[in-house]
């Protein structure tokens, strides 16, 4: 249990409730990614995001990776390091990042793979369940970027 003197990566905490810091990405996987690595991603995730507090989804698809990470933002920022000089993937484009209190889009999915034919169903079901203007703002970017082609999964 945290005592009020020790420091917190949540420096926005309001009413108890902490800020979330969120950072979506996409980028182009490596050659030799395919469906038995992404399936060590995801449990590599599994087993690691619980502890640090980190939820969201992976979707790969036509050689790229869309990831949505939330959680703590020392978390997720050394997490965002990590996947930076990670071979398996390169060219990570950041789409969007923010922090606030609010709840998490993704509260039960440590990590998620979702498939490229439901990338688009899932971020418009977050939409219709974001609570925040910034979380839906995200979402309807991601959207328009699936819709105009610029994002491609």
């Amino acid at each position: 249990m945290q005592t009020p003197d020790e420091p917190t990566d949540e420096p926005h905490a309001v009413y108890g409730m902490p800020a979330l810091y969120s950072y979506s990405y996409c980028s182009r996987a490596a050659p030799a990614v395919n469906d038995a690595e992404v399936a060590r991603i995801i449990a590599t995730a599994r087993r690691h995001n619980p502890r640090l507090g980190i939820t969201g989804l992976l979707v790969f698809g036509g050689g790229v990776f869309f990831q949505w990470l939330e959680g703590p933002r020392d978390s997720v920022t050394a997490l965002v390091r990590r996947l930076a000089a990670d071979d398996r993937h390169d060219t990570i484009i950041m789409l969007d990042e923010s922090e606030e209190v609010r709840e998490r889009l993704f509260p039960d999915w440590d990590m998620e793979l979702v498939g490229a034919t439901d990338i688009r169903e899932v971020l418009a079901d977050a939409l219709d369940n974001a609570a925040e203007r910034s979380q839906a703002d995200a979402l309807r970017r991601l959207l328009a970027m699936l819709d105009s082609g610029e994002l491609k999964v």
